[in-house]
C-alpha cells in the first residue's frame, strides 16, 4: 500500500502561480504513470496532466500552455507548475500514481487532494 503525499495548494490571485508536489513513499518496483487531476463540486474529476515513464506527457485542454508537469524519478515525486492561474482553475487537485509493485501486481493510487483557490 502506498499513501501519496501532496503539498502546495492554497489561495492565489488571478494571474499568479502555484507549484504542487506529490511524493510516493515506500518500496515498489516502479511507477508507471504519475499525474494530476482536478475536481469541482458537482463535476467529474478531470485530467490536468499525466506523465508516463518513458512516454508522452498528456495535458488536459485547460492546462495546455499554462501548466507544466515534471517528475523526479529519484524521489518518486511529481510536480505541477501552474502559471497564469484563473478563477476557473479553482478546484481540488488530486495526485494519481500507477505503481508496479511486482511483475503480477499494478495498482492505481490517489492522493487526498489539495485545494487550489484562485481569487482576488
Amino acid at each position: 500500500q502506498v499513501q501519496l503525499v501532496e503539498s502546495g495548494g492554497g489561495l492565489v490571485q488571478p494571474g499568479g502561480s502555484l507549484r504542487l508536489s506529490c511524493a510516493a513513499p515506500g518500496s515498489f518496483l516502479s511507477i508507471t504513470t504519475m499525474g494530476w487531476y482536478r475536481q469541482t463540486p458537482g463535476n467529474q474529476r478531470e485530467l490536468v496532466a499525466v506523465m508516463p515513464s518513458g512516454g508522452t506527457t498528456n495535458y488536459g485542454d485547460s492546462a495546455k500552455g499554462r501548466f507544466t508537469i515534471s517528475r523526479d524519478n529519484a524521489k518518486n515525486t511529481v510536480y505541477l507548475q501552474m502559471n497564469s492561474l484563473k478563477p476557473e482553475d479553482t478546484a481540488v487537485y488530486y495526485c494519481n500514481a500507477v505503481i508496479l509493485h511486482n511483475s503480477l501486481m499494478q495498482r492505481n493510487y490517489w492522493g487526498q487532494g489539495t485545494q487550489v483557490t484562485v481569487s482576488s
